[in-house]
């Protein structure tokens, strides 16, 4: 699967799939990133690509050495089924 890229001029990460790109918008604090919605096309849903997009993106944040905020209720699933990930929570 394709690794998942920050697109910067649009506050969004990304990942393409072969049925379209899942995508996580954000809003940047000095000290975190909110993501604050993911999509997913919807006739890829249930495949785990949202957990997918998720996981690079923390990842990214992570080597950013910023903390993320949950602002949206699938990222605050993920992060609670996670908790390698908790360091990140600001």
């Amino acid at each position: 699967m394709a690794a998942v890229r920050d697109n910067k001029a649009q506050n969004r990460f990304e990942l393409d799939t072969d049925g379209g790109m899942a995508f996580a918008n954000y809003r940047l604090t000095p000290s975190a990133v909110i993501i604050t919605h993911t999509e997913t096309p919807r006739a890829l849903r249930g495949r785990g690509i949202a957990s997918e997009l998720v996981k690079g993106a923390l990842d990214l944040i992570r080597a950013d050495g910023h903390k993320v905020i949950a602002g949206c209720g699938f990222v605050v699933d993920y992060l609670d089924k996670h908790p390698e990930y908790a360091d990140l929570a600001g």
